[in-house]
């Protein structure tokens, strides 16, 4: 039980280290994120539609 009051005090030490961001920060941190987030699935799709279009011209649905 030593090891885990140990961990546990390391823990809440390092914790009171930590510099958290402030709610403007956050806030733009997310909208970061949720606009990167659009951007790529933006990008996917795009590069999804390219390569359906591309593999309908070279195999033909009625080929077989």
């Amino acid at each position: 039980m030593d090891g885990v009051k140990t961990f546990t005090g390391d823990v809440i030490g390092e914790m009171k280290k930590a510099t958290w961001p402030s709610r403007q920060e956050l806030l733009e941190s997310t909208m970061v994120v949720i606009v990167s987030l659009i951007m790529m699935s933006l990008f996917v799709g795009f590069c999804d539609r390219v390569l359906v279009m591309i593999l309908q011209v070279l195999i033909p649905t009625g080929c077989i």
